[in-house]
């Protein structure tokens, strides 16, 4: 995302009007969630300066801080002391969805729900097959793309030594097991990665506002 990210961290990218991540926020708060927690590394003090604890977006923040960067699955491991034992739900911050988290179905006895979209250009072939059942798998056509969203129970990383580790070696396995669902968002979504991607989003969010 560079030059854009040289002096500002990419949750506070301006989009229609507003910080990437206040669009987040905002969507949280109207489905109801109250409690969130940021994990935040490069630029950590410009994101805390400017959403503060969270009451300007009804919700309570929590901050959890990675002195070097811990990937997704470490970044989890090291906040799961605010996270407590329950499931959450995780929310990449360089994407946009139109997605209402309300409506995911609460796990049973799996250890994650991803969301999965159609694939974007940029990412043709996929991440995961969906079965007609709602379960997901490493192997099979069609694919998928992993939207960014997810519902994660902790027992899904808790037993991993604390410090960097992916996510995605630990979800393979689960799927192995048979024990991670998923659902296809057939609604708006796109992963900001590129200035290009952001300036789209932009525009597009623009014309909705009229």
């Amino acid at each position: 995302m560079r030059p854009l990210t040289d002096h500002c961290p990419k949750p506070l990218l301006p989009v229609a009007g507003k910080p990437l991540i206040v669009h987040h926020l905002e969507r949280l708060a109207a489905a109801g969630i109250r409690e969130v927690v940021i994990n935040v590394s490069y630029r950590a003090e410009q994101i805390i300066e400017a959403l503060g604890d969270g009451s300007a977006f009804d919700v309570a923040i929590a901050w959890s801080r990675e002195e070097t960067p811990l990937e997704t699955g470490g970044g989890i491991h090291r906040a799961l002391p605010l996270l407590g034992e329950s499931p959450f739900l995780l929310v990449n911050g360089d994407i946009w969805c139109d997605l209402d988290p309300a409506g995911l179905p609460a796990l049973g006895g799996d250890l994650a729900h991803l969301v999965l979209v159609d694939n974007p250009e940029h990412h043709p072939r996929g991440d995961f097959h969906l079965t007609p059942e709602g379960r997901v798998h490493d192997q099979g056509e069609p694919r998928l793309t992993f939207a960014g969203i997810s519902l994660i129970d902790p027992a899904l990383v808790v037993d991993n030594e604390p410090g960097a580790f992916a996510l995605a070696p630990l979800l393979r396995q689960a799927m192995a097991a048979g024990r991670i669902g998923g659902s296809h968002h057939r609604g708006a979504w796109i992963d900001v990665g590129t200035p290009e991607r952001l300036a789209r989003l932009d525009h597009q969010l623009r014309c909705l506002q009229g």
